[in-house]
């Protein structure tokens, strides 16, 4: 009997602007490769992320700002996504777009304090006391219901465990019945119940069952080792926005107006100054303690210059705080009017006294080899053939307009050539389907044009 591999369904997600990016491309020494991990050229900008990437591993860079600047389509989205993937996923990477404060809901300067918070991890590592082993025995024992009536209750259960070492039988909570019942937990099953908090939580099948039946879509692990009760080191990555959002929700008991009053509450609960207070204290507590040790992760702020002056003083105060992660802010702008005032223009529409702050990287506009490249890299991310001559004549069209654009017409050329029935894109594709959409520089010289025929 053959049994198919299993093909991964990676491929089969949906494909998005920065999928391709896998890091920052650099080798051993720290110095970018031209081409590596879906990044092409811009190689000091990589250098200088790779240098933001060794400041942060090493916890050098907590309260640091840094600022992306260049033109539109010149990759700082995905130097700030490459920081992201360098960094791991144990490290919090929050990203968000300077209009995102602009909310009806809470206050500006909440919205940035909730995504500041959100860029703090904290690793805690607790002793936990579990009772782990394949299930041998699992007896519910029933009495008569005290509340009366026909039904009995489950008073206890009984349930026997064992190791490589020996066995163990406990006697439980009727709570631990109900979590065992959810599990779907059977006799064969390896399961670890804390002892602390009472929670289950199923393993898989005991290995020793595995010849039971020729094929079946369960998990076989192997039988636990030593002891059944045993003290086991869980670690647990949480953000202190999660702390900070468990505390800030009152727990209401399980009674109709309790859960009336959690269905009616608005969406968004601000969180007070003060609660956030109490909690750095507990967190600082920990710390001290050496049970949990602080993660200062990356808050990334796309369209900086969308944020408003008043924004902008509060970032200085979030900077300056004990308990900070590293910022990076990424703009297109170039000396523009500062938003929330009348007329100071200032670089990048940041005021000057936050850049003063900044650790500048500055990203360059593509060359036309390097769009040859770039384009070579999504058609084969998007699983399109083209042609070579095809490919010189869309970065010929990337030179004269934008990238964005020319990445674009791929995915049209490729439906041309299919509606053809021809297996690759050819240049008559790219010129068909050039000539069918309009880039901005196009469609902004055809309304100069013809601005009589316009509505003012």
């Amino acid at each position: 009997m053959k049994i198919e591999e299993v093909k991964s369904t990676a491929k089969t997600q949906r494909i998005s602007a920065h999928t391709h990016i896998k890091g920052l491309g650099l080798d051993e020494n720290g110095v970018p490769i031209q081409m590596a991990a879906g990044l092409v050229g811009q190689e000091s900008a990589r250098e200088a992320a790779g240098l933001v990437v060794d400041m942060i591993r090493s916890k050098k860079m907590a309260g640091r700002a840094l600022l992306l600047a260049g033109p539109p389509g010149t990759g700082k989205t995905a130097i700030a996504l490459a920081i992201a993937q360098e960094l791991g996923n144990k490290v919090p990477f929050c990203p968000m777009v300077g209009s995102e404060v602009y909310s009806t809901e809470i206050k500006k300067t909440e919205v940035l304090m909730e995504n500041f918070r959100r860029a703090i991890g904290l690793r805690i590592r607790e002793t936990k006391e579990v009772y782990e082993g394949e299930v041998t025995e699992l007896t519910p024992v029933e009495t008569e219901n005290p509340a009366g009536g026909y039904g009995k209750t489950v008073s206890h259960v009984i349930i026997g465990l064992k190791t490589a070492k020996g066995t163990k039988q406990l006697k439980l909570d009727p709570t631990i019945y109900e979590s065992l019942q959810k599990e779907k937990v059977e006799v064969g099953d390896v399961i670890y119940i804390e002892a602390n908090s009472g929670a289950v939580k199923r393993q898989g099948r005991s290995d020793t069952f595995a010849t039971e039946f020729d094929l079946e879509a369960e998990e076989y692990v192997p039988l636990p080792k030593g002891d059944v009760h045993k003290k086991k080191e869980v670690v647990q990555d949480v953000t202190l926005h999660d702390l900070d959002c468990a505390n800030a929700r009152p727990q209401g008991g399980h009674d109709i107006m309790s859960m009336m009053g959690q269905l009616m509450k608005p969406k968004k609960t601000e969180i007070t100054d003060k609660l956030r207070k109490e909690i750095n204290k507990v967190v600082n507590k920990y710390i001290d303690q050496g049970i949990a040790e602080l993660v200062p992760g990356v808050l990334f702020i796309d369209e900086v210059h969308m944020l408003d002056i008043e924004t902008f003083t509060y970032l200085h105060r979030a900077l300056e705080s004990a308990i900070a992660p590293i910022v990076i802010f990424a703009t297109n702008r170039g000396r523009c009017k500062i938003r929330g005032t009348e007329d100071i223009i200032s670089p990048h529409g940041i005021p000057l006294d936050l850049l003063d702050r900044l650790l500048i990287i500055r990203t360059l506009p593509y060359n036309k080899p390097e769009l040859l490249q770039i384009l070579k890299l999504r058609a084969s991310t998007e699983g399109i053939a083209v042609d070579d001559e095809a490919l010189a004549a869309l970065s010929e069209i990337g030179t004269n307009s934008t990238l964005r654009y020319a990445a674009q017409l791929l995915t049209p050329a490729s439906l041309t050539a299919r509606a053809e029935g021809a297996s690759r894109i050819t240049p008559q594709h790219i010129r068909a389907v050039h000539t069918l959409f309009l880039d901005a520089k196009s469609s902004a010289r055809i309304l100069t044009q013809n601005s009589d025929k316009y509505m003012k």
